[in-house]
């Protein structure tokens, strides 16, 4: 039988998003669970007070959650906080709007606007959401590598890029080249195309040498022809030029990108990715609830058991307490402990451990394999895997925001679980009380 549709009339003209949307949904719960005045009292001396009205400091900070939470670009959350209702109320709105929340790149601007100190203020609010299951004794530590958005760094395409730069600059300044090589340069990438045929290996390699001479000439003739007062615009990028065209293969700290210099490579031992391009990053993750307490950024590629000081310094910044315990594997090695924190690293046991210790020891290291899926979701959901935020600051906040995102994400599965229990607890209850009452009807 076709179903009637029963029209009821409408009740309000006006309604607001908190009476159309339901009440049970996760993101609706956790709009009205996170202290939003906490984050605006923080958030009020990077802004003045003259000039032009901001955005509201909520819609942004839950612009940047959203963002992470839902792995979307700056363009993709400011499209879909049009269409998706429960966006806008997660951002304070009453009403539904169908117009732009803010321009894109405003988000950019909030980012620089609010710093590092300003992400890790979102982070903390984060592990406060989790109450007493974010302040564990023993949390478990490791370390990954947040690639950045650059390509496969070769000689070859740092070269071109300097070439082309150089062209920009002088066409930009109105220099005059002696030759632009625009011809030249096209005749020598197709001559790299097949370098690894035994035949033509030759010319491609004279080719690139060509390439590379081409570069450090136009770079050293746009430093001779730069007028004074403009060459401080360009002296940064010139250093840089010279630097790649001076490095060699065996060389330390090089450049593989010229758009992002700070990146370094680093190689983890991986079958599928020998070489990662981007920063190295620890994370400290509760031992049993599975909460990020920490997500630290670094300049250098440190060895894991240097990385695990500052790690327990923002721990103790977030959270205000200091761990008894760290479980971590054998890359954190050299250091039994840090501080008033003990490092328990698998390895040789001691002789004449009792049973019960042998056990305790090994659930310890079981469970420090844990932070291995949580460091997997980072990456394919809270946009970890790869950082398109630009510079040394991009990298702090991306790791930070992700993080804030996993607890968020990790907030919203406990509440959507432990409703669905409780409903179920319900109906068991009403059909079990119906039963009874139709076999004493019966009877």
């Amino acid at each position: 039988m076709v179903d009637k549709r029963i029209f009821s009339g409408q009740e309000k003209l006006f309604s607001t998003l908190s009476e159309m949307l339901n009440p049970k949904h996760p993101l609706y719960k956790l709009a009205d669970e996170i202290l939003w005045e906490e984050l605006e009292d923080a958030f009020l001396p990077h802004y003045s007070h003259t000039g032009r009205r901001a955005k509201p400091i909520r819609l942004m900070v839950s612009l940047l959650l959203l963002k992470q939470m839902y792995d979307l670009s700056d363009e993709s959350v400011v499209e879909q906080w049009v269409q998706n209702p429960y966006f806008q109320y997660f951002s304070g709105e009453e009403t539904f709007r169908w117009d732009f929340p803010c321009a894109s790149s405003d988000l950019v601007h909030f980012r620089h606007r609010i710093g590092e100190k300003g992400v890790q203020k979102i982070l903390e609010m984060s592990i406060k959401l989790h109450g007493q299951d974010a302040l564990e004794k023993c949390v478990v530590a490791d370390t990954t590598v947040q690639e950045k958005n650059i390509t496969y760094p070769t000689d070859l395409k740092l070269h071109c890029k300097i070439i082309k730069r150089c062209r920009v600059i002088a066409d930009h300044e109105g220099i005059l080249l002696r030759q632009s090589y625009v011809r030249i340069e096209k005749e020598l990438l197709l001559a790299q195309r097949f370098k690894k045929n035994p035949k033509t290996y030759k010319k491609a390699v004279k080719a690139q040498r060509k390439l590379r001479t081409i570069a450090t000439r136009l770079s050293r003739e746009l430093s001779r022809k730069l007028p004074e007062d403009r060459r401080y615009c360009y002296q940064s990028e010139l250093d840089l030029f010279a630097k790649v065209l001076r490095q060699k293969k065996t060389d330390q700290n090089k450049i593989y990108s010229l758009h992002e210099p700070e990146v370094y490579c680093m190689s983890k031992g991986k079958e599928h990715k020998k070489y990662e391009l981007g920063s190295k990053v620890s994370f400290l993750v509760t031992a049993h609830s599975g909460i990020i307490t920490g997500a630290v950024s670094f300049a250098k590629n440190e060895y894991d058991g240097h990385t695990l000081a500052a790690a327990l310094q923002q721990y103790n910044e977030l959270t205000g307490k200091v761990p008894h315990e760290v479980i971590a594997d054998r890359g954190y090695s050299g250091k039994k402990s840090v501080g008033e924190t003990a490092i328990t690293i698998p390895g040789k046991r001691k002789q004449g451990l009792t049973a019960y210790e042998k056990s305790t020891l090994r659930k310890k290291f079981r469970r420090r394999s844990s932070i291995e899926p949580i460091i997997g979701h980072l990456k394919s959901d809270t946009r970890l895997g790869r950082n398109y935020l630009k510079g040394r600051i991009g990298d702090m906040i991306n790791a930070m925001l992700a993080a804030a995102a996993f607890n968020l994400r990790k907030w919203m599965r406990r509440f959507f679980a432990a409703f669905t229990v409780v409903l179920q607890i319900y109906q068991h209850r009403y059909w079990k009380q119906k039963y009874m009452a139709a076999s004493i009807a019966r009877f």
